[in-house]
């Protein structure tokens, strides 16, 4: 394997394996981790399309492959899950794990424009670095097929991504997205220690802000809510986002379900509706 990228971890699953690996990040200049779940059909000859899952606030890359239970739909289905850790780790920069909500484990998936923060690119990890090796890499997998998702700060990623991006991936969807970060405590917090005062670099981390600009969708966005989600009146907004995409009719499903929470019990009620959803978006 190239790039110094070593296994570290396999696991079989449904069939599948879950395999987890560590590689130097050139892009955030230090060590990083992530997991992949190969479906049973991912073979050099028959080659899996992607699904990458961007998880939230303090996960590892191991929270969504441990909790979800999503490996069971995606062996099924053929698809692959890619599960990137959620921000640089082992920079030592004063103040990085001071608070939960900001630096180690809340890269928030932006391009850091401030200098101390200078390594906080997982927008680039994400879009460029990632699937450059995983291409490289891994013979059984179709990076050209790509789905995208996730979870909270994770499910803001993937719409922001997919919003940007919409010639790579082929879906999106999210859990209890943070949907307006430019609204919220989340949101301003990171941005302005990430970003700065320029609030036009906030708008563009801000899936509300860039519906208005990209919204000439190949599929509908599927977004689940839990309506006892504690951080749902104050943090996420997805109302916000909602108005947004009925102004340029954008095609969103926006569900909210009564008695569910923020927690991976949530994810692992109505995630193999999500993996539904991106398998028919990659023709499966």
């Amino acid at each position: 394997m190239e790039s110094g990228l070593s296994e570290i971890g396999s696991t079989k699953m449904f069939d599948g394996f879950n395999k987890r690996y560590k590689h130097y990040s050139e892009t955030l200049g230090c060590s990083m981790t992530f997991s992949i779940y190969f479906p049973p059909s991912a073979s050099s000859s028959r080659r899996s399309p992607v699904l990458y899952w961007l998880s939230g606030l303090t996960c590892t890359d191991e929270n969504f492959i441990i909790k979800s239970g999503a490996q069971r739909a995606a062996s099924t289905r053929g698809i692959a899950l890619v599960v990137p850790d959620t921000s640089p780790r082992g920079l030592n920069i004063e103040g990085e794990a001071d608070s939960y909500d900001f630096g180690v484990g809340a890269g928030f998936y932006l391009n850091a424009t401030q200098e101390k923060w200078k390594n906080w690119r997982m927008y680039d990890y994400i879009v460029k670095e990632l699937p450059k090796l995983l291409s490289d890499n891994f013979t059984q997998l179709d990076t050209t097929r790509a789905s995208i998702s996730g979870h909270s700060m994770g499910g803001h990623g993937a719409l922001t991504i997919y919003l940007k991006n919409l010639d790579k991936y082929k879906s999106v969807s999210a859990f209890a997205p943070i949907a307006n970060p430019i609204n919220c405590q989340w949101g301003q917090k990171a941005f302005t220690n990430y970003l700065g005062d320029n609030k036009a670099a906030w708008e563009e981390y801000d899936a509300t802000c860039l519906i208005s600009k990209f919204n000439n969708l190949s599929a509908t966005i599927l977004i689940d809510q839990g309506e006892n989600d504690q951080f749902f009146p104050d943090q996420l907004l997805p109302n916000k986002f909602e108005e947004a995409c009925k102004k340029v009719n954008a095609p969103l499903l926006l569900r909210l379900h009564p008695g569910y929470d923020h927690s991976y019990y949530f994810i692992a009620t109505f995630i193999e509706d999500h993996i539904t959803h991106h398998s028919q978006a990659l023709k499966l």
